[in-house]
C-alpha cells in the first residue's frame, strides 16, 4: 500500500470509532439531477433512506462514488452511490471491496426490478444478475455471485412494445413514491437483520409483492 492510500485511509475511517467497515451497502442508479426520482435510480433512493435511518450523511467522494460511514448494529458500514453510470457499477464496489478486503457476502446491494410490482421488495442471499446490467458488472468484475441483493420493484412496462429504456428512465408517480415508502420501511427493517447473519429471517418478515405468473425471463435492463 502505498503512502497515498495509507492517508486515504486513515483519512476514512476518521469518520468511525469501531474502525474501518466491515460491510458495505450500495444503492445502484445513475448519477446527475436529470436521473433523480427515476425508476432506475431506486436503489439511491432507498438507500438515501436507510442513510437517514442511522443518522449517516453522503458528504465523501471515494470510490467513485459518493459515499458516507455509519454504524448499524454495531457494525460501522459504508453506505455507496456510485457515480460511474449503472452498467459500470461494479468498478465502484469492487474497488471498496479490495480496499477494505471485505468479501461479497458482506455487500448488500439494493437495486430495481422491472419484474415485480412498485415497492415490491425481494431480498435474496445470492444469485445471477436477473438481468440487470448494474448487477451483471458487478458479478463480473469481483467474479462472485454471493452477494446479499435487495431487489425493489418498479414495476413492469404498460405495453410489450413500450421502450425498456424510456420505461426505466421515466419519473415516479405520486401513487407510486407512496409504494416506495412502504418498501423503506421494510428494508430499513431487512439490512439490520442481514448484517446479524440473519437474512433468511429478513426474507420471511420483508419480502413482499408477487411476480406475475405470466412473466416471462426476466427482461435486460437499460444499459444507463
Amino acid at each position: 500500500m502505498g503512502i497515498f492510500d495509507i492517508f486515504k485511509q486513515l483519512e476514512t475511517e476518521q469518520q468511525s470509532p469501531l474502525g474501518p467497515p466491515q460491510f458495505l451497502v450500495v444503492g445502484l442508479g445513475n448519477p446527475g439531477a436529470k436521473h433523480e426520482n427515476t425508476r432506475h435510480n431506486t436503489g439511491f433512493l432507498l438507500l438515501d433512506a436507510f442513510a437517514k435511518e442511522i443518522g449517516a450523511v453522503f458528504t465523501k467522494h471515494q470510490f467513485k462514488a459518493h459515499i458516507a460511514n455509519g454504524v448499524c448494529e454495531g457494525f460501522p458500514i459504508l453506505l455507496m452511490k456510485p457515480d460511474t453510470f449503472m452498467n459500470l457499477s461494479g468498478q465502484s464496489v469492487t474497488e471498496a471491496m479490495q480496499f477494505y478486503h471485505i468479501p461479497p457476502e458482506h455487500v448488500v446491494i439494493i437495486f430495481d426490478d422491472i419484474n415485480l410490482p412498485v415497492g415490491g421488495v425481494r431480498i435474496r442471499k445470492k444469485g445471477s444478475d436477473g438481468g440487470h446490467n448494474g448487477m451483471k458488472n458487478i458479478i463480473y468484475l469481483s467474479g462472485a455471485d454471493t452477494f446479499p441483493r435487495i431487489r425493489v420493484g418498479i414495476g413492469q412496462k404498460p405495453h410489450p412494445d413500450y421502450p425498456l429504456a424510456d420505461w426505466v428512465l421515466s419519473q415516479f408517480t405520486p401513487a407510486d413514491m407512496e409504494a416506495l415508502h412502504d418498501a423503506s420501511d421494510r428494508i430499513n427493517h431487512a439490512i439490520p437483520l442481514i448484517l446479524q447473519g440473519k437474512p433468511d429471517l429478513a426474507m420471511s418478515r420483508y419480502n413482499s409483492g408477487k411476480i406475475p405468473k405470466q412473466e416471462k425471463p426476466a427482461e435486460k435492463q437499460a444499459d444507463n
